[in-house]
């Protein structure tokens, strides 16, 4: 168990300062809530369902600790932020498209160098299959063929 949560904390602890100094912007205050979040994380595991990514769980639970100490504190909630107003889960949202798009630029990372370079000339360079051959020196379907390969190993990740 306690390998466990020890490996819950080194995937998400970074995850969840950075999110909660993105609201406080307070390093001191994030440090702290971030600790409390993983206690309260801990007592209350059994609650957890799975119906969302465990990152948007903790992200939630440091959510509700830092509106706590905002009230503690007779602090006001900042208005721009609607998210401690709001039940949608927008903040959540951006953490963990972040946190998908780290996943798969790391997996990317892995890809063999052709098949690497063939997804980065057509996602970011926007470049057609024919146009990757040419720059490769290889044939527009052998850039069809490694691009398709590479999706599948994305996807299978």
């Amino acid at each position: 168990m306690e390998e466990a949560y020890e490996e819950l904390y080194k995937e998400n602890a970074a995850l969840v300062y950075h999110f909660l100094l993105s609201k406080c912007r307070n390093p001191d205050v994030a440090e702290d809530l971030t600790q409390e979040t993983f206690l309260q994380a801990l007592k209350s595991i059994d609650r957890y369902n799975g119906n969302c990514k465990i990152s948007v769980w903790l992200c939630q639970i440091a959510k509700h600790l830092l509106y706590q100490y905002w009230e503690k504190r007779k602090e006001n909630v900042p208005l721009e932020d609607d998210w401690m107003i709001s039940e949608e889960p927008g903040v959540e949202r951006q953490v963990l498209a972040r946190e998908e798009l780290l996943d798969v630029l790391g997996r990317l990372h892995q890809l063999p160098v052709n098949m690497r370079e063939v997804v980065y000339l057509r996602v970011s360079g926007d470049l057609s299959f024919r146009e990757i051959g040419r720059i490769m020196g290889k044939s527009e379907n052998w850039a069809r063929v490694n691009f398709f390969r590479a999706k599948e190993l994305l996807k299978g990740g």
